[in-house]
């Protein structure tokens, strides 16, 4: 695996940010637990502040929700004016769908849904770009999905996934900072929960009805999670890339970010 390997403090804590009451931050959560590393979990939309600095954090991640990277509520203007925090210090971050377009927005970058109102909300296929290869070898054939809006590259930002429907669907920008688009993290109890409580948003063009959810975590959840561990192990024993000599063997997906 590319990169220089930092220490890792098992005392130190990863900041948390969650958008809802009775968020969970799921496998993500679950496995940095097990691997010594304390949550710091705070709501900024329900008021929690933010950290000036990540000194005391090992990094950061910041999860979905069902607001959109364009709101303008105070909190979301807040939130994503904050990411400047990490990028700074280089601190590892991770953004999982909105966190992943409030990360593009803060980069100056565009979010916005498809023309023809198609939606990701189950299991969708992705590939990994040369880059995402060279990060990782093996990446999930479908991964799950739920969003209706999508994000345009970052200028410097380079393209490690693509979608069908979105074709951003992972990247990395700078030596530490990830967005995904899709949801890893999901545990069955979120499955359910999801799926229940959002059943009408399953309704929307190119969503796949509950059943197809179920059978495609039958069928796809062991990859998720195998790179779902292998990823998290990179970012956050890592923390950083050898970036050069990863866009080296790669230039054209940085290539197409300029775009």
């Amino acid at each position: 695996m590319p990169g220089r390997r930092l220490e890792r403090d098992v005392t130190r804590k990863v900041l948390i940010i969650l958008h809802q009451e009775n968020s969970s931050p799921g496998r993500v959560g679950q496995w940095l637990e097990a691997h010594g590393y304390a949550l710091d979990i705070r709501r900024p939309r329900f008021g929690d502040r933010l950290p000036a600095t990540l000194a005391d954090h090992a990094g950061a991640v910041v999860f979905g929700g069902p607001m959109s990277a364009n709101d303008r509520e105070p909190y979301m203007r807040r939130e994503t004016d904050w990411l400047k925090v990490p990028l700074a210090e280089e601190k590892p971050f991770l953004g999982i769908c909105l966190g992943a377009q409030m990360l593009v927005r803060h980069l100056g970058g565009f979010v916005e849904p498809r023309e023809d109102c198609c939606v990701e909300i189950g299991y969708y296929p992705i590939r990994p770009t040369a880059a995402g290869r060279a990060l990782m070898p093996d990446w999930p054939s479908k991964v799950y999905q739920w969003h209706r809006e999508g994000f345009d590259l970052p200028r410097g930002a380079t393209l490690l996934a693509e979608g069908e429907l979105f074709p951003n669907q992972a990247f990395r920008y700078g030596p530490a900072a990830y967005g995904i688009q899709f949801h890893p993290e999901l545990t069955l109890a979120m499955l359910h929960r999801w799926t229940v409580r959002g059943a009408p948003r399953m309704r929307q063009p190119c969503a796949q009805n509950r059943r197809a959810h179920f059978d495609g975590r039958a069928i796809y959840d062991a990859a998720s999670v195998a790179w779902l561990h292998r990823f998290l192990d990179l970012w956050i024993g890592h923390g950083q890339v050898d970036a050069a000599a990863q866009d080296r063997a790669c230039g054209l997906s940085r290539a197409m970010s300029d775009f």
